[in-house]
C-alpha cells in the first residue's frame, strides 16, 4: 500500500495491482451478472438535466443516483424499482481487508466510462457519515486519477489508475476532490469492447 499525502491531507491510499488478472475477470464476471438485474442508465445533472458522460448501476443496500431532483441514495434501480442486487463478496472482502473497523459497505456505484467519458472534480458527500473510507477498484482501461484538497480550487495531482489498482480515500482525505480526466484507450485487454469500470463503495448511513 501506498500512502500519498495530498494537500497536507492523510488518508488517501494508492494499492497497484491489488487485484490480479484472474481476480479482475472474475470480478468482472460478478459485476456482469449484476447489471444484467440492474442494467446500466445515464444519469442526469441536478437542475439542468444535462447527461453525464458515464452509464450508472449499483449494488449493496443502497445505490447512489442523480437526476433533476438531485443526487441521493435510494434503495431502488431508478428505472425498473427492483432493489439492487446484493454486492459481490469479493467487494466486501475488500472492504474488510482495507478498512476492517468500519461499518459495512452499503453501496457500490458502478461507473462504467466509454473512451471519452470524463468525471469532473468532486467530493464524494452525499453519505450521512464520513468516518468509513471511500474505496475504489479500477477495472479495464487507465484512467488519469486527479485528486486534490477540501477546496475545488486547492491544487491537485494526478496518477494513472491500471486495470486491478484500489485507491482508498480515508482520514482527512475522505472529503478529497478528485476525478478523472480522460481514459487511455487500448491499455487493457479485460474488457473486449474497451471502456473502463469503476467501481466505487461507501457506508452511507450512521450505525446505530
Amino acid at each position: 500500500m501506498n500512502d500519498l499525502s495530498v494537500n497536507g491531507l492523510s488518508g488517501l491510499s494508492y494499492l497497484p495491482g491489488y487485484f490480479s488478472r484472474a481476480a479482475q475477470e472474475t470480478l468482472l464476471e460478478q459485476i456482469r451478472a449484476v447489471v444484467a438485474r440492474a442494467p446500466f442508465y445515464r444519469p442526469a445533472m441536478p437542475r439542468t438535466g444535462k447527461a453525464f458522460t458515464v452509464r450508472m448501476s449499483n449494488c449493496g443496500p443502497l445505490g447512489w443516483v442523480s437526476d433533476v431532483s438531485g443526487y441521493r441514495y435510494q434503495p431502488h434501480h431508478p428505472d425498473s424499482g427492483n432493489p439492487w442486487p446484493a454486492m459481490p463478496a469479493l467487494l466486501t472482502n475488500l472492504w474488510k481487508d482495507l478498512a476492517p473497523e468500519a461499518p459495512d459497505p452499503e453501496a457500490c456505484l458502478i461507473n462504467y466510462y466509454e473512451n471519452t467519458a470524463r468525471m469532473g472534480l468532486h467530493q464524494d458527500r452525499d453519505e450521512q457519515t464520513f468516518e468509513a473510507p471511500v474505496i475504489s477498484v479500477s477495472l479495464g482501461d487507465t484512467a488519469t486519477f486527479r485528486v486534490g484538497g477540501l477546496s475545488r480550487k486547492d491544487p491537485t495531482k494526478s496518477f494513472r489508475l491500471q486495470s486491478g489498482d484500489v485507491v482508498v480515500l480515508g482520514g482527512e482525505a475522505r472529503l478529497a476532490f478528485h476525478g478523472i480526466d480522460r481514459v487511455l484507450a487500448g491499455t487493457s485487454t479485460l474488457l473486449k469492447n474497451g471502456g473502463r469500470i469503476n467501481l466505487t463503495l461507501r457506508r452511507v448511513t450512521q450505525p446505530m
